[in-house]
């Protein structure tokens, strides 16, 4: 089964360099970048930031090691994690990741 978690990341970071090793480490499968402008309210004021949206797509097998991973190198105090549970992927995408992520773990 797949998973996809949606992460925001700071634009100004090495967002490339991060999810790039998150794929090599065999982690994610995919990751999409989306530039987005983000607003929200964090220590008692609002705030606007430039971020990337990153869309990781990994086998459900891994999240609770991907979510500790995020977690622990994610450059925010608190960063967001939302895990989709996706019910209707198609069967050879679905393979592909699977082969791309826990496939390629020793």
């Amino acid at each position: 089964m797949m998973t996809l978690l949606l992460v925001t990341y700071p634009a100004g970071k090495d967002y490339m360099g991060w999810v790039r090793s998150l794929v090599e480490r065999g982690y994610a499968a995919c990751v999409n970048i989306i530039p987005v402008r983000s607003i929200y309210f964090w220590e008692e004021s609002i705030q606007t930031d430039e971020e990337v949206l990153l869309l990781i797509k990994s086998d459900r097998s891994l999240v609770a090691r991907l979510k500790d991973v995020i977690a622990a190198e994610h450059p925010y105090e608190v960063p967001e994690i939302v895990e989709l549970n996706p019910v209707d992927v198609n069967k050879p995408y679905l393979e592909w990741v699977s082969g791309a992520t826990v496939g390629r773990r020793v």
